[in-house]
């Protein structure tokens, strides 16, 4: 603390700044939050909100922060964060502690038990170095990859210029969390054929170890295609392949989820609606 502080904490006596100092009182800590900022396949990134009021008249120094989080009592990621600031007077300081965490030897589909461990030291006059520890127990996926397949095609529409189909996509949530699918990205094709690329917005509500069936519209030109899309006309089927993402709602935050069906033996054959 300057003597610019202590003549604002005190008027400029010394015998206040005395009083001040042997009157001090320990500041309070609290997890104020804990947001999940990014969840894929192979890390979650979060941020550990740390709340350190002051309740005295002057500053006091906050010399460090030691965190630590594990799962089911193995150490996930630790470390110090030095010279964290100052907390003012009569004031409430919020520390940003941004956490990045790989997934190793975690199950997918697993949801996983976290307990963060905060430790901010604090030097308080009279007092000296003051440690307030606290934890936080909170819960973040490790999540299972979609698995989604072509269940059938249906025609609306048939004919070599244009033809108009859908495609029911089955998607497997192997999940122990429900998905509720927002966006489906995709790229569809037949043999060699790109038959559709597109995003669709789906509002669809998959449960936890469940399945759920995606409508997808599409439209092509059959006599610019090739050897697969005439397969199919004439009840042979062809294989297929698929690729794309789904975003997606959990407990824990929005997820983009990649999936692919990459030559796929598979025969598509088409269920025709009229």
């Amino acid at each position: 603390m300057n003597e610019e502080q202590l003549d604002a904490a005190t008027n400029g006596t010394w015998t206040d700044v005395q009083t001040l100092v042997s009157t001090a009182s320990v500041p309070t800590v609290a997890v104020s939050g804990f947001h999940i900022l990014h969840i894929s396949l192979e890390k979650v990134d979060i941020v550990v909100d740390v709340l350190v009021t002051n309740p005295n008249p002057i500053p006091i120094p906050l010399v460090d922060i030691i965190y630590l989080i594990e799962s089911d009592g193995h150490k996930l990621i630790s470390g110090t964060i030095p010279d964290a600031g100052t907390i003012r007077a009569h004031d409430p300081y919020l520390i940003y502690k941004d956490v990045k965490d790989t997934y190793d030897d975690i199950q997918p589909g697993e949801i996983i038990p976290y307990r963060v461990s905060v430790e901010p030291l604090i030097d308080v006059p009279n007092i000296g170095r003051v440690s307030l520890p606290l934890e936080k127990k909170v819960e973040t996926p490790a999540p299972y990859k979609p698995d989604v397949d072509l269940d059938k095609i249906e025609y609306d529409r048939f004919s070599l210029e244009e033809t108009t189909a859908s495609l029911h996509l089955k998607v497997e949530n192997k999940n122990k969390f429900d998905l509720g699918v927002n966006t489906l990205e995709y790229n569809f094709t037949l043999g060699d054929d790109n038959i559709a690329n597109a995003t669709l917005s789906e509002s669809t509500k998959i449960g936890q170890c469940g399945e759920g069936i995606l409508e997808v519209p599409i439209t092509f030109r059959p006599k610019d295609l090739g050897f697969a899309v005439w397969d199919i006309i004439k009840g042979r089927g062809a294989g297929y392949s698929m690729k794309g993402k789904l975003e997606v709602d959990t407990p824990f935050g929005p997820m983009n989820i990649p999936f692919s069906k990459e030559g796929g033996k598979e025969q598509v054959k088409e269920r025709s609606r009229n």
